[in-house]
Formats: C-alpha cells, structure tokens, sequence
C-alpha cells in the first residue's frame, strides 16, 4: 500500500517545527527548555511565534544595554534573567512600538502586538519561576497595554456584489492587469465566494485538496486552528462557484508534489497566504478604495456579520467560525449586540402616540 503523503496542514506543522528548533538554538538554553516543555499543549504555530517574540526580546537586550552585550544570545543565563528590571520591561514596552530586528528589518507594533508579545515574556517567566530558575518574577509588576477594541472592518452588501461583478467582468483593470486577470478570473472568484459564502480562514482555504469536497453534502473537510478537523458546510451559490472552477482545474497540469491541492498559482503550485492577501486587497481597492485594510480575515468578518444579523445566535456564529470560546466572537461582534439593542428600545411603547391618546384636560 503506497505511503500517505502529509497534507498541506501537516507540511505546514512539520515546517514551523523545524524553524521553531532552528531559532530556539540561537537563544539562551532555558528559552529551548521553555519551548520544549509547552510542546504539548501548543501548535507549531504558536510556539513558533513565543520563538520569535522571545529572540526579539532578548536582541533588544543584546543592543540596548551593555551588561547584556554577549557575543552569542547563547551565553546568556538563569542568573542573568534575575537582573531584568521593571525599568527593563518599560522600555522594551516602547521600544516595540517601532524596531529594526537583526535582519535590518523594521517592525511596527500596535497595541494588539505589544501585548502579545508580552504576554510571551509572561508566560516564559512564570515557567523560569516555576521551575525555580529564577528568583522572582518581575514581569507581572509591568502592565500590559491597554485594549482598544477597533470596529470590525467588512464589505457592506452592494460592495460584496459589486466586488465579484469586478473579478468576473475585470472592466476595472487595462492591459496587464486585463490580461492577469483573464487568467485568474475563475480561480479567485472561487475563493472570494468561499470566504463570502463559509467565513474559512485563509490558512484552512489554501490548504484544501480536491478530494476534500463533497458535493452530496455540499461540505470541505478543512484543519482548523490546533489541527483539528471539521467540515464546512456551504450554500448553493458557493457550490455552483466551485463545480464551474473544477472543471478548469481538472484541466491544469499541477507541478509535482502539488496535484491535489484546489487553488494554483500561476506557477502551477498550491497558492499561498501571501498571494491571496495580496488578490483579496486588488480586488477590495477597486471597489472601497478608503478599506485599505482589507484582507481574508475582513472578508471572514463579512460574512460573520451577515450570518449574526439574519440568524441572531451567537454561539451558531462561533461555531462555524471555529472560535473555541464564544466570548471572542462576542467581543468581536459587539457593535452589532447594540444594534439590536437599538431596535428593540424602540420597538417598546410606553404611551401611545399624541394624537391617539385622549385629551388629558377632557379627563380631569
């Protein structure tokens, strides 16, 4: 029996694995430790990003004091985490805010980042402290930054139709991009409809095989986050999108290694995040120039808002969206919670209107 080749999701994992390994052994030894022990009950993913928040917590030691000025981020100690200061984390604090790495990269973090990235070091902390490495843990006397919840940025219903009108039509675009386009036009209206139509993270629709759909059901088997599987259920205008695309697909000649997988590049290979963050965008631009923040995740948002106003229930929303606890889609969709609230202050009388009430002065 042929050996199973891994899916994309699988691929994905092994990949951030290796990269999380290949960082953690340019850090100091109890940040390998740190990683190795939270293996368990994390993805690569997420282990990966306390990876990479961790060396730039520590570059910015390595440059910006002198006592931490090591040759190797390697010959840093237990001992040497005792001599962080509160001071130390403030200025970290703000230093996020806008850095070059190590690469000579530059990097901007909002609030959303800031915390994030300290609450690595909190977490990374408290396992030194725990397993008594260090003597105290200061990194809970600094106060994460706080959260300003932003709106939720999505496309209103005629900037939804007016946006697949472009990608079939392409009358926005002349000359190359014309032509592009007459390429790509059925690919990317798919995976528009897609994310219109089921609210399937970005990650979870590049990483679709065609053996995954089911017609009969009118279901894709998808990884969600933490690697567990469920299937999507989609409507009828979303399956007519992708049985008008598979006849195509079936067409292309795929490059090695990448025949099963739904969505090609040009290059005949999986399509990547990156490339439909940057379709997602073309398109968005072309329709709500002012969204310039547009992105799958918006495109996720839409449909999020659509589902919560025609149905009202909360959890249904948070269950297809695949968040594991409601409160995050609560959160997310609590503009809308005081939109109804709107309506139904409304919608109650406690008095009729003037002209049917009788006369107050006729009564007395």
């Amino acid at each position: 029996m042929p050996k199973k080749s891994p899916t994309y999701a699988q691929q994905t994992a092994q990949q951030n694995t290796l990269r999380v390994r290949e960082i953690a052994h340019e850090l100091p030894v109890m940040c390998e430790r740190f990683l190795m022990a939270i293996e368990d009950r994390t993805s690569p993913l997420t282990r990966l990003g306390y990876a990479r928040d961790l060396k730039t917590f520590f570059h910015f030691l390595q440059t910006e004091y002198p006592e931490f000025a090591v040759d190797s981020l390697r010959d840093l100690q237990p001992a040497d985490l005792d001599r962080i200061t509160p001071d130390h984390f403030r200025h970290y604090a703000e230093y996020l805010t806008y850095y070059i790495d190590a690469n000579d990269e530059e990097h901007k973090n909002a609030e959303l980042a800031k915390q994030r990235k300290l609450c690595s070091l909190r977490s990374f902390y408290n396992y030194c402290f725990r397993n008594q490495l260090i003597k105290s843990d200061v990194s809970r006397l600094i106060e994460l930054p706080k959260r300003h919840e932003k709106p939720i940025l999505r496309l209103e219903v005629d900037e939804v139709a007016r946006m697949l009108d472009t990608v079939e039509n392409g009358a926005a675009f002349d000359g190359r991009q014309q032509k592009y386009n007459e390429h790509t036009r059925l690919r990317d209206l798919t995976i528009l409809t897609l994310f219109l139509g089921t609210g399937i993270r970005v990650s979870e629709l590049v990483g679709i095989n065609i053996e995954d759909i089911d017609f009969s059901v009118n279901g894709f088997l998808v990884t969600r986050k933490g690697g567990s599987q469920a299937i999507l259920y989609f409507p009828d205008e979303v399956s007519e999108a992708l049985k008008r695309y598979l006849v195509e697909r079936r067409k292309m000649d795929a490059a090695p290694g990448h025949e099963n997988a739904l969505f090609l590049s040009l290059q005949k290979k999986r399509i990547g995040v990156r490339a439909v963050e940057n379709m997602v965008k073309k398109y968005a631009l072309q329709i709500a120039p002012l969204k310039t923040r547009m992105s799958p995740h918006k495109l996720r948002s839409t449909f999020g808002t659509n589902l919560y106003h025609e149905t009202g229930d909360i959890y249904l929303v948070a269950d297809v969206l695949g968040h594991s606890d409601v409160n995050t889609t609560r959160r997310h969709y609590a503009a809308m919670s005081d939109d109804r609230r709107r309506i139904a202050a409304k919608a109650v009388k406690l008095r009729e209107d003037n002209e049917n009430r009788p006369d107050s002065e006729n009564n007395q």
